[in-house]
This record gives C-alpha cells, structure tokens and sequence, in this order.
C-alpha cells in the first residue's frame, strides 16, 4: 500500500525546511576543523581469496582525527582508477573483505566506507542532539568528506558517492559540502526533510526521534536538526544525481525523497518504484548507476 502521497502530488510536493543562515558557516567551520588534523591515509593489503580483485584495509582521520576505516577494492594491479565511495546504512557496517564487489568488477576504485561507532545498534539519531556542534551526524558527514579526501589521496581523481537510506543521506550531503564530485547515486536516503518524515513515519529509525521529543517536551532539537536536513544539502550540490524512490516505503517517506529531488541544484533524475518498499529499485538502482557512473567517469572523452 502507499504509505504518502500519491505520485501526481508528489511531482508537485516542495519542503517547507528552511536553511539555518549560518548553514554555510557552520559547515566550512566543521569541515576546516576537521581537515586541521593531518589526514594520514593508511591502506595495508588484505590477503584474500579473490584472483581479479586487490581488497585494502584504509584508515584514515575523520573528525577530531578519529580513525575511520573502510575497504578499498580495485582490479587487481590497477591504480589511479575513478572512484566510487559509498556510505551504508544506518546501524550497519562495511561488511567483510570479499563483499559487496560489484563496484570495483566494473572497473572502478571502490571505497567502502565505515561509519564511526556503527555496527548494529540504534541511537544514533538522537546522539549529541542538544546542539549542532555535538550532534553525531556532524562527525558523520565530516568523517564522510574525508573519505573523499582519502581516496583522492589514493590517487583517484574523479570521484563519485553512494549510499542507501541513511547511506543515501550520507552520500547527499557530501554532494552538498564538495563541490567537484563527478556524480551522485542515492537510493531512499534518509534524514531528508526531517519535519515532514516526522509527521507521517511511524517506523524506525525516525521513531527515535519522535520518542525523544515527546518524553522530553524537546522541540528546540529542530533546531540542531536543520543543519543536517538532506533538503539543505540538496539545494548546494551541483554534480549529476541520480534519486531512486520506493512508493511503499514506510521508513523513508517518499515525500521527504522529493522534498530532497526538488531542492537539488544539479542537474538530477528520479527513478520511482510504485511497487517497491524501502528496497526502492534494489538491483534495477545499481543497474542504473552503473550505466550512469560507466558513461560519466570511465568512458569520458
């Protein structure tokens, strides 16, 4: 069953969310401090049974030079490669060595990246929320830039994301803090266009935060929350993106989908499943993106 607004409306539908006027200072602050800590790449060789893949344990620092890991898989020998970075989903992990090879098989540098302090658990949404400077997703997403940061280090040059739900998020505020990605593919992302998620989603994770505003008479938390809205993010990024959407998703609202969408200033398509729940288009996505990302980084002139 649908689980919004039909699709005519939501064509039509635009967020309300208005960004902070200091949104645009408090991330070049964010992400100055976190690239005053030396960025000290580190990638030692994993020993795996693979024969066409290299597979790399990466570490790098993030925010407050914290360590964050990732894999990083490539044709076997390759290097200099284009690159994808991708970012999971929320209260997942990076997964094993020889997983999630798909990336790196259709010829491309591929970052797996591990977000700080997931792996498995909830939370996280409402972590530090009592002001922008301590709320968890502002190490999130400045550990999320450094990933970037990293894999050019690595040698890639061109560099495009993706994630899935909250890796989908992740992904679009990249998309919004570096300004010269080759591309974007985000698939059902989550924490965009927080209020309205919040007025018509009654599952996880966005319960997390109706509970804790409810208990704790906290509504001033949309404050902090407006700095980390995927819509504000949407409206600064300029590299092509491609959304997908799951009419039936009752995890990620799909309004809030076209409420990010509508506000991206780059050049941008959507691909709706009518059918299709929080998976969105699943295999059919990467199908897309791989079409996508083939004719913009490893085919250009």
């Amino acid at each position: 069953m649908l689980t919004d607004l039909g699709l005519d409306a939501l064509w039509e539908y635009r967020s309300a969310h208005v960004r902070p006027d200091d949104f645009d200072s408090f991330w070049d602050s964010t992400l100055a401090e976190a690239r005053s800590f030396d960025l000290d790449v580190e990638a030692v060789p994993v020993a795996t049974p693979l024969q066409t893949l290299d597979v790399h344990d990466v570490s790098f620092a993030g925010f407050g030079g914290d360590r964050v890991h990732a894999w990083l898989r490539t044709p076997r020998g390759a290097s200099g490669l284009p690159a994808v970075v991708q970012y999971h989903g929320y209260g997942g992990n990076r997964g094993s060595a020889v997983e999630n090879l798909t990336w790196a098989s259709a010829g491309f540098a591929h970052l797996q990246v591990q977000v700080r302090d997931q792996r498995g658990g909830t939370g996280f949404l409402t972590r530090g929320i009592a002001d922008p400077s301590t709320y968890f997703y502002r190490r999130v997403f400045a550990d999320a830039v450094r990933a970037v940061d990293a894999v050019r280090a690595l040698g890639s040059t061109d560099v495009a994301v993706i994630g899935n739900s909250q890796g989908g998020g992740i992904a679009l505020a990249v998309a919004g803090l570096v300004p010269d990605l080759a591309a974007v593919h985000t698939q059902a992302p989550f924490l965009c266009d927080i209020r309205r998620a919040l007025n018509v989603c009654g599952r996880p994770p966005f319960t997390e935060l109706t509970a804790y505003i409810a208990e704790n008479r906290r509504s001033d938390v949309f404050r902090t929350l407006s700095y980390f809205d995927g819509v504000g993010f949407a409206a600064r990024a300029t590299a092509p993106a491609w959304f997908s959407v799951g009419l039936m998703d009752d995890i990620v609202p799909p309004s809030t989908v076209f409420g990010a969408y509508h506000a991206y200033a780059g050049p941008r398509e959507m691909a709706v499943w009518e059918h299709s729940a929080h998976e969105a288009g699943g295999s059919d996505d990467l199908d897309i993106a791989l079409d996508a990302f083939r004719s913009r980084l490893l085919e250009k002139p």
